[in-house]
């Protein structure tokens, strides 16, 4: 694959930034790629990993020659983000993103960019519970999916190079409006994480409360460690997820209470026909997952 860019610069070197400057670098995608972040030892284990090429702790000084710039900061990162570096940026540069919410946050980092700078909206699902470039890999991504999310002000010239990255990355590529995506995703992956979250949580009160011998790793099996392996998924992004997408999150949160309350009730009252029907139903439901197999989780 030629070149397509000259200097990248990451902003948050962790698994996903980290994981895209081992490909970036690996396929020879950016002659240079230069991390930032918080953490100097962090910083130090990617240049050690080979995610990054060198690194800087101002963020100006990353950005001010780039070609391409890569947003891998929590979703509420943004606007500070934005404001500290982007009047640096070179014409014709590109700021793209990996967050998990786009709607309101792609609208905003349009309005940020100067004159001949161009925002390109990514979402590339493609995580793990694990966090930090040491769970990084140039792999992460075969097979994955990645959301774009263009406007009609997307300059079609800088969003085939953020495509053709993401696809050389071994993702499948799809393009989507910005607010529907945040509806799609609030659906199939917000709001799983609130239901592994809010269930460890519970089984914790429990344990507390009710059965103080109860051992949540040693008791359980596969099926609790399936369930919420996400749960130990990072606090600080998803926080911020939950918080900027909270209108669908709230709504779908609701759903969710409607279908436990229905369920429950019928196990209040021994309803055999009712809760099977249920439990079909949701059986159905998840059997089409093998009809047609998602890329990654």
């Amino acid at each position: 694959m030629a070149l397509l860019f000259t200097q990248v610069a990451i902003i948050g070197v962790g698994l996903i930034g980290g994981s895209l400057g081992m490909i970036l670098r690996r396929k020879g995608l950016a002659a240079s790629v230069i991390g930032v972040g918080r953490s100097v030892e962090n910083l130090k284990t990617a240049v050690e990993l080979g995610a990054i090429d060198r690194f800087v702790r101002a963020a100006k000084d990353g950005v001010e020659n780039a070609d391409l710039v890569v947003l891998a900061t929590p979703v509420d990162t943004y606007d500070r983000h934005l404001t500290e570096w982007a009047s640096c940026l070179k014409k014709g540069a590109i700021v793209t993103d990996v967050g998990s919410v786009k709607g309101r946050l792609v609208e905003q980092a349009q309005r940020a960019m100067p004159e001949g700078v161009h925002f390109i909206g990514a979402h590339p699902i493609a995580g793990k519970e694990k966090t930090g470039v040491a769970a990084g890999s140039d792999q992460l991504f075969v097979g994955a999916r990645c959301i774009i999310t263009p406007t009609d002000r997307t300059d079609p010239q800088a969003l085939g190079r953020v495509r053709t990255m993401w696809e050389e990355s071994g993702s499948v590529v799809l393009t989507m409006d910005a607010h529907l995506h945040d509806k799609i995703l609030g659906a199939v992956s917000h709001l799983p994480h609130v239901a592994a979250f809010a269930l460890i949580n519970a089984l914790a009160e429990i344990r507390d409360r009710q059965i103080p011998s109860l051992d949540l790793a040693g008791h359980s099996g596969g099926g609790l460690r399936d369930t919420t392996r996400i749960a130990a998924s990072s606090p600080e992004m998803w926080r911020d997820i939950f918080l900027w997408n909270r209108d669908n999150l709230v709504t779908f949160i609701e759903a969710y209470e409607r279908s436990l309350s229905q369920l429950k009730q019928l196990i209040r009252v021994g309803d055999v026909t009712g809760i099977e029907k249920e439990l079909d139903r949701a059986k159905q439901e998840r059997e089409q997952f093998s009809v047609r197999p998602a890329p990654s989780a």
